[in-house]
């Protein structure tokens, strides 16, 4: 096996050999497991996600994840269902989640023209700058695919419009997240990756 340049939680549902594919593509070494100690020894550490947030936080809680990734000070990346178990709660099964984010994920309210779920191209916004956006420009297009969202709080790093600002990308210390789907979001998203694989390996 080459370098492992990050380690991807195996959470169960998420499209992961899209997400290798998509890293390989940007020459980083990746493994995906559900091990504590390889996840507490990685450099980097993405957590991605799909699917219910109450499915994804019993299996991380069955091999003690759900303990694990909040004590981690290397850089974590949640992706999709992944950044919204960042937060304290979601409505989604009324699901405590890994509390490293203090707010609720709320589901998606339909309305005419914006259809449950929230799916496909969209602009994001940022709030300020971040590593994460390095080389972007405001309005970019990422892919999105959600029926719940996070609020827009001072963990907010960059905001999608569904009728109302959605928080896109968020960070608070070493944890950052995207609800976008970097690994399906042609260029941006591949920068998106790019920018978080050049994060030093410890915080």
């Amino acid at each position: 096996m080459g370098t492992v340049d990050v380690v991807i939680v195996d959470s169960g549902g998420a499209n992961l050999a899209s997400l290798q594919i998509a890293l390989a593509r940007l020459g980083a070494g990746s493994v995906v497991s559900a091990d504590a100690a390889t996840i507490r020894g990685a450099p980097r550490v993405l957590l991605p996600g799909v699917g219910c947030a109450q499915d994804a936080m019993a299996r991380l809680h069955r091999t003690g994840l759900d303990r694990v990734l909040p004590s981690l000070q290397q850089p974590l990346l949640g992706i999709c269902l992944g950044m919204q178990l960042l937060y304290e709660r979601s409505e989604e099964g009324d699901t405590p989640c890994l509390g490293i984010i203090p707010a609720v994920v709320r589901r998606l309210e339909p309305a005419t023209g914006r259809p449950v779920p929230h799916m496909g191209w969209n602009r994001i916004r940022a709030r300020r700058s971040d590593p994460l956006l390095d080389e972007l420009t405001d309005g970019e297009h990422l892919y999105f695919v959600h029926g719940y969202a996070a609020p827009v709080t001072d963990d907010t790093v960059a905001v999608t419009d569904y009728g109302a600002d959605l928080a896109a990308v968020v960070r608070r210390g070493n944890f950052s997240g995207t609800q976008f789907h970097p690994e399906r979001s042609s260029r941006a998203g591949a920068q998106v990756l790019r920018n978080f694989m050049r994060q030093p390996a410890c915080c």
